[in-house]
């Protein structure tokens, strides 16, 4: 498996606050599908991924805005857009 790389910078809170709380859709990770390709990391446009020491994304739920681009890129759909709160 290939070197895993990192962002050279993390999220950080803003004035606001830690963004995570303003979503109504979250990511799941579906780990049995995923193919380790990094591309939900790659695409996240708040950072919101780390990649653990195999190389699975994990989602910081803190920073992520459930915009549902890393679902959308995923090419192999292991990456489910749930409802935050359980409804609908």
């Amino acid at each position: 498996m290939p070197e895993v790389m990192y962002p050279i910078a993390k999220p950080a809170p803003g004035s606001a606050g830690k963004t995570g709380y303003w979503r109504w859709q979250k990511p799941v990770i579906i780990r049995e599908k995923c193919t380790r390709c990094g591309l939900c990391w790659i695409y996240c446009p708040d950072s919101a991924y780390e990649l653990d020491e195999e190389g699975y994304p994990i989602v910081l739920y803190d920073w992520c805005k459930g915009c549902g681009i890393c679902a959308h890129e995923c090419p192999v759909d292991a990456i489910k857009m749930v409802d935050e709160y359980g409804e609908g």
